[in-house]
């Protein structure tokens, strides 16, 4: 069974790229990880597991539909697989640091299936936006959820 991805944690970005990864998600991603842009421009993290569930629903979209390679593209072409150290560090390359425009400052956040590294005012805009729409809601989002 796999961990479900909860919370939320302020961990630094080190000088050489590297983000300590929360002690609570650590079971599921020690073994390996990848991570890939995000949409709203953070960083999703999958464990290994979960990422190649993912690619198998990705590689069973038509090659036929234009929007689909160009989602295939812009996902996988920012992918990269890493491997946690033993202090849980692990390195964000260059390009997705640069995607995301991370920080110093980050938040992460358990986002189900995955997590999310978002830099820390961006996080917090979108929250803010967010969750007085979240507060809003009136009509089913998610069928038979509430």
């Amino acid at each position: 069974m796999c961990t479900v991805f909860l919370g939320t944690y302020a961990p630094k970005l080190d000088e050489k790229g590297r983000i300590v990864l929360p002690a609570k998600f650590w079971d599921e991603l020690s073994s390996g990880l990848v991570l890939t842009r995000g949409q709203e421009r953070c960083i999703y993290v999958f464990p290994n597991r979960e990422f190649e569930q993912v690619h198998e629903k990705i590689r069973q979209a038509p090659v036929t539909s234009k929007t689909a390679r160009d989602f295939l593209r812009v996902f996988l072409s920012g992918a990269h697989a890493e491997v946690p150290d033993k202090q849980r560090r692990v390195t964000i390359p260059a390009a997705l640091r640069q995607y995301a425009g991370l920080d110093r400052e980050l938040t992460v956040i358990g986002a189900g299936s995955r997590a999310e590294i978002w830099d820390t005012a961006a996080w917090e805009a979108y929250y803010a936006e967010q969750e007085a729409e979240f507060s809003d809601v009136s009509e089913e989002v998610i069928p038979g959820l509430f």
